[in-house]
């Protein structure tokens, strides 16, 4: 899916297309956003900046924004995604539509526990409705795009594993685990689901990228340290060293 296995985790109101181009040298692909695409979502990332002191993306028209964004890095030494949060099917399918035009991964948020998004529909509540999750998995799919779900362990009564393999069936290409304190789910979700696993949290030096292939992650994504060149650098090197050692193994 990208090479080096290694990718930038978006970060709410600042992972933007300056910021991909600025870690292109370190990092295989690089998830903008996220970004709230219907009324329900952009009203919940409005209140989260009121109530918060949050940054997010609150563009006039978010699907020419992420198409704006996107072109910024044609060409570029990435592979872009962009994770987009919304509480009705019909923007995912715009959005995937977009992304499918620049080669770039649409990566639907199942992922973000503020009260004001799961309130909405969004974020983590599409893991607690896995048939809704999956209704936008093949929306975005049969509009062309490749699809990556965000996930996080650890919410009370999914079972994680059971979601990520629903997920691929319905045509996920790849599922993006936040894994929170239990690391070892990985393992668990590489084992049910037929997609590309991308491991997230505490990604910083050999010892954690190692763990994470040992659970049998594809890749790794960092996140707040994402603009440290100096992480980038070592987590990179530590990726390809890994991975190249199992190879060989």
């Amino acid at each position: 899916m990208f090479r080096p296995r290694l990718a930038l985790a978006s970060l709410s109101g600042e992972a933007d297309a300056d910021w991909a181009l600025a870690a292109a040298d370190h990092v295989g692909a690089a998830f903008l956003g996220g970004i709230a695409l219907d009324e329900a979502s952009r009203e919940a990332a409005r209140e989260m900046v009121a109530d918060r002191d949050r940054n997010e993306f609150l563009p006039p028209d978010p699907i020419a924004f992420v198409d704006d964004q996107l072109a910024e890095l044609d060409g570029a030494p990435v592979r872009a995604g962009v994770n987009v949060r919304s509480a009705t099917v019909e923007p995912i399918r715009d959005a995937a539509r977009i992304c499918a035009d620049h080669d770039a991964v649409l990566e639907i948020n199942a992922h973000c526990r503020q009260e004001e998004l799961c309130a909405a529909g969004c974020g983590q509540t599409l893991l607690r409705d896995a048939d809704r999750l999956c209704e936008y998995v093949r929306a975005a799919s049969d509009a062309g795009a490749t699809v990556s779900v965000k996930v996080r362990t650890e919410v009370p009564g999914v079972d994680l594993p059971e979601t990520a393999r629903r997920v691929a069936e319905a045509g996920a290409d790849a599922v993006h685990v936040d894994a929170m304190d239990s690391e070892a789910v990985v393992a668990d979700v590489v084992d049910r689901a037929d997609a590309f696993v991308i491991a997230n949290n505490g990604v910083r030096d050999r010892e954690s990228v190692a763990e994470y292939v040992d659970h049998g992650a594809d890749a790794v994504s960092v996140g707040r340290p994402s603009d440290d060149p100096e992480v980038l650098a070592r987590v990179r090197a530590a990726i390809e060293d890994v991975v190249a050692a199992e190879a060989h193994s």
